[in-house]
């Protein structure tokens, strides 16, 4: 095990260069520079101006020397400074938004998994039953509806209409002045909408692949045999035909590592929170070129990660593929 790790990260060494060169030339390639916002609406802004930005900001590189300056910074995590007017180190504004991302993030994980896979196993176990056939119609509405059609809804009923909910931000105004419960009342009053959210498209996927896989699984002789044998209903459904039933949901799992950057723009935006995802949309219209990629090499990084991830939880669950690998 201990050698295929090791395998597999060196690997990642190679892909991650192959990967941050695609994202720096195609950033590049995208209209409009970041001395345009300064410069296009000034009219004052001559040629000499935009050349004094352009050598300021190292633009007036040949590409390639561009990109391998930038590689020389990041080995040492060092992702420059942001061209907007603060001029913060990216790492700093990184650091200030990812922890706010992660934890939206892994509550709606946590949130997906607690439901969809126990609904996923009792759809499959009760097939064509009126539980299954609901939970059928739950999931098709889940994967027609809008993600930001839903959030600005329930915004208007829970935040505007009943007044129960706050819309915007992470944290109420007074919120430095609440006492300890106080503080996990409001942050949890804030986070409620957008992990929900967040969490309602995967919940619509994630249970129909269960849903499948179990179907898949349960026909299999070794579950005739167990039941066979006499073992409990429950002890067939859960402890043999879901345990090889999770194994495709792993890889889902792994691969939505990287949506903890990605799939938090959406509702980041809308709600207003300060993470990732709102300042990767920023600083994409701003043509932030180092903080997008400091924060596109941080999904690189994430998107191997959840793939090496998949392939411990596939050892971890079937032994076969465990006695494989050592």
């Amino acid at each position: 095990m201990a050698r295929y790790l090791a395998k597999r990260l060196a690997f990642m060494v190679p892909l991650i260069i192959g990967i941050t060169i695609i994202t720096f030339v195609v950033i590049h390639l995208a209209p409009g520079s970041p001395t345009g916002l300064a410069t296009d609406m000034n009219p004052k802004a001559g040629k000499e101006a935009r050349e004094r930005l352009m050598k300021y900001y190292g633009l007036d590189k040949p590409l390639h020397v561009q990109y391998l300056l930038w590689l020389k910074r990041v080995v040492t995590l060092d992702f420059g400074n942001s061209f907007m007017p603060d001029g913060k180190p990216v790492i700093e504004k990184i650091k200030e938004r990812l922890p706010i991302t992660i934890q939206i993030n892994v509550l709606s994980m946590l949130v997906i998994l607690s439901v969809a896979i126990p609904l996923g196993v009792l759809s499959a176990v009760k097939k064509d039953s009126l539980f299954d056939r609901s939970t059928t119609v739950f999931v098709f509405i889940g994967f027609a509806t809008p993600t930001f059609w839903l959030a600005l809804l329930c915004m208007i009923l829970f935040g505007v209409k009943l007044g129960w909910l706050p819309i915007s931000g992470i944290n109420s105004l007074d919120y430095d002045k609440l006492t300890l419960a106080g503080k996990i009342v409001d942050r949890a009053k804030h986070l409620l909408l957008p992990v929900l959210i967040g969490a309602f498209g995967g919940l619509a996927g994630l249970s129909r692949y269960m849903r499948s896989n179990m179907l898949e699984v349960i026909r299999q002789d070794y579950i005739v045999t167990a039941r066979a044998k006499g073992l409990p209903e429950k002890d067939v459904v859960f402890k043999h035909a879901m345990r090889n039933a999770l194994l495709p949901v792993i890889t889902i799992l792994g691969l939505s590592v990287p949506e903890l950057i990605g799939g938090s723009v959406i509702f980041e935006t809308i709600f207003a929170i300060p993470g990732m995802g709102r300042l990767f949309f920023q600083s994409v219209l701003s043509r932030d070129y180092p903080v997008v990629m400091g924060i596109l090499f941080i999904g690189a990084i994430l998107t191997l990660l959840g793939n090496l991830l998949a392939d411990i939880g596939y050892a971890l669950a079937d032994p076969r593929i465990r006695e494989g690998v050592e």
